[in-house]
């Protein structure tokens, strides 16, 4: 029987009803009384290193959960973690950096109702990670209302329908029907896990929108190192901004071109709005990449190397699904 260390954090699936709305207060062990179901598949011990609204989830507490897992990597099999949905997104992102080449799942779920509720998700979101987590798949990954998502590919998608993410530009890896597993996408071979424990938080993201102030830029600039900035369609910059982007380069930022199209990704060498910005400045494009990875990625690339040969290399190397160009 497989030896699971379920991690909760807080978030709705743990809520109870308060006079102020909804707040995380259930233990681990209240969340699984509710699938007693699970022990007849799997050994479960559980932690809880946070419990809060994932709304307050920052860098720091995804290197705390990295170490959590690193620490207890060679006494269990897999790692189930409750997360809340607003956030879950970059958490299952920046695991998937921090741990690479994990032999064993990491699995991320979470749930739009409290598991106390009659007609809750939870219960059934739960079972299914766990059920995953015990299949002897590999990888960072959520899994969420049956869906199995690469952890760089989701997103939240709906606010509060059970079907709440999405996998974007990359099929599901599998689902989970009826108490099986499904697997459409095969496990890529892993070898010995590679945990890191830096992040560069100093990261911003700019959505274009038509008369952004130029200032944005330079104020971005004095708070960040590496900077996204959210175009429109395939990508470009606007007349307007380019000698703001001057500005960017020669202080030595690393700047994304990203789209704020959620599908297909991007390619600045369509028009020419975006084929000089890439000449010019050395841009870096995250192609079909999700925001939630390349914000993510981008942390995890400036925290190992400064040096922009290095970060080029590092961002453009594929990770857990997470770019394909």
């Amino acid at each position: 029987m497989k030896r699971v260390l379920l991690i909760t954090t807080g978030g709705t699936i743990a809520c109870r009803r308060t006079s102020s709305g909804l707040a995380p207060a259930l233990s681990p062990q209240e969340l699984l009384a509710q699938v007693p179901d699970a022990s007849s598949f799997c050994q479960v011990e559980a932690v809880a290193p946070l419990s809060i609204d994932s709304t307050n989830i920052n860098p720091q507490h995804w290197l705390l959960l990295a170490q959590l897992i690193e620490k207890n990597y060679a006494a269990f099999d897999a790692f189930v973690l409750c997360h809340g949905t607003d956030t879950l997104a970059y958490t299952a992102a920046a695991l998937s950096y921090l741990i690479q080449h994990t032999r064993k799942p990491i699995v991320l779920t979470g749930a739009q109702r409290p598991i106390g509720q009659e007609d809750t998700d939870a219960r059934q979101n739960l079972l299914d990670s766990l059920r995953y987590a015990c299949s002897g798949e590999s990888g960072v990954c959520i899994v969420f209302g049956g869906h199995v998502i690469a952890g760089t590919r989701a997103r939240k998608t709906r606010t509060k329908s059970y079907n709440a993410f999405s996998s974007l530009n990359f099929p599901d890896l599998a689902e989970v029907r009826d108490q099986r597993v499904v697997r459409f996408i095969p496990c890529p071979l892993a070898g010995e896990p590679a945990f890191t424990h830096r992040l560069n938080t100093r990261v911003m993201v700019v959505k274009l929108t038509p008369g952004l102030p130029a200032g944005a830029f330079p104020a971005a600039g004095q708070l960040c190192d590496g900077l996204v900035i959210e175009s429109y369609g395939v990508g470009g910059i606007p007349d307007a901004y380019l000698d703001e982007l001057d500005a960017l380069a020669r202080t030595g930022k690393t700047v994304v071109l990203a789209t704020q199209v959620p599908q297909e990704g991007s390619d600045l060498s369509v028009y020419q709005v975006g084929s000089r910005v890439k000449e010019r400045y050395r841009l870096l494009e995250p192609y079909d990449m999700t925001l939630e990875s390349t914000v993510t990625k981008l942390m995890w690339v400036l925290g190992q190397t400064g040096d922009p040969e290095e970060v080029r290399r590092l961002f453009y190397t594929p990770v857990n699904f997470d770019l394909l160009f």
